[in-house]
């Protein structure tokens, strides 16, 4: 009797064996503005029987600060949302392990500024003077074709741009500014910006929807710093259909600073083998080509097919501003230092 209920038990542990596994958990850290179809990451799950959790955790400093504050108790496998101003930061921290994925062979070699391949590329943007078409037109004013332009009289008070102490995209024209005319004449350029008019506020939302004029809020100024996919935006969400977009973006040489955006592997992941499949799967076209019209981003798998409200409204900077990444982290917060006292004192 003994042995028989000795093999009964043999056999229910054998069965439990051999049941079939619930999917595995993969937490992904994001800054808010991530976002990506549902149906897409179900694709994912499906295929390595995993379920996948996003961890909002503030903007790009927020998120990358809450990660390198937990890591020796890391909150997640993999983190998104490290750009090419904070990647040097990142790198220094030393909170990602290296994986080098094979699906960058088709990512342009420019995209991948970690030759440690600790962090991949996923995404682009460009950070540019968004102008209201109609207001140039009507006034029969030129567009401004590069940052000199914009200190003609006749731009007096025409540009909102963000500050760069509390909004990312008003760091990357401050950035722009940078490497188009040096930390020697960078502030020359914003004190002559600040005399002819120049207008300053805290947040992109403010200067986007309240003082541009070919915004919702239809504000006085007819020239923003917004982003590259910001005219798509406007046809998109039109309320009424448009057979054009209202908005186009100056994009001459160094008029535009480009973002990139990576992903990398946490260390301490206890999910090494779904982590770097997460990787490669941000890297896929099905993820890349739900990215522009999610995030308004631009993919960086050049087998990618951008959307058609893309093709046609959005312009893509020939000579974006650049700047070396180790540079940035040097000398970031100084420059925004001096830019204050410069542009606000």
């Amino acid at each position: 009797m003994k042995k028989n209920f000795t093999l009964l038990i043999l056999f229910i542990f054998s069965l439990a064996a051999c049941a079939p596994k619930g999917p595995a958990t993969l937490i992904v850290m994001t800054h808010d503005s991530f976002a990506v179809s549902e149906e897409v990451v179900a694709t994912f799950e499906q295929a390595n029987n995993v379920q996948v959790t996003f961890l909002a955790s503030g903007d790009t400093g927020a998120a990358l600060n809450k990660a390198i504050l937990t890591k020796d108790a890391p909150l997640a496998d993999v983190f998104y949302g490290v750009d090419n101003t904070f990647i040097s930061r990142a790198l220094e921290a030393g909170i990602f392990e290296p994986y080098q994925s094979p699906a960058l062979t088709d990512v342009p070699a420019s995209f991948q500024l970690d030759p440690t391949h600790q962090l991949t590329p996923v995404d682009f943007g460009d950070v540019c003077i968004n102008y209201d078409k109609a207001y140039f037109v009507e006034n029969s004013l030129p567009v401004p074709a590069s940052l000199e332009d914009l200190l003609k009289p006749d731009y007096n008070g025409l540009l909102t741009v963000e500050n760069p102490a509390t909004s990312s995209p008003g760091l990357a024209f401050l950035l722009a500014t940078l490497a188009h005319f040096g930390d020697s004449g960078y502030l020359d350029f914003w004190a002559a910006l600040r005399d002819n008019g120049l207008v300053v506020v805290n947040d992109w939302e403010t200067a986007y929807y309240t003082n541009f004029s070919a915004s919702s809020g239809q504000g006085p100024q007819p020239m923003v710093v917004s982003y590259g996919s910001s005219p798509p935006a406007e046809v998109i969400f039109a309320e009424s259909p448009l057979d054009d977009a209202p908005t186009a973006s100056i994009v001459g040489a160094d008029t535009c600073f480009r973002q990139i955006e990576f992903v990398g592997i946490l260390k301490g992941t206890q999910n090494r083998a779904l982590s770097e499949k997460f990787v490669d799967f941000m890297l896929s076209q099905d993820f890349q080509e739900d990215m522009p019209l999610q995030m308004f981003v631009f993919p960086i798998n050049q087998n990618a097919t951008l959307p058609d409200e893309f093709v046609q409204y959005a312009q893509i900077p020939s000579q974006p501003a650049q700047l070396d990444p180790t540079e940035i982290a040097a000398n970031r917060e100084a420059w925004i230092q001096a830019w204050t006292e410069t542009v606000l004192r």
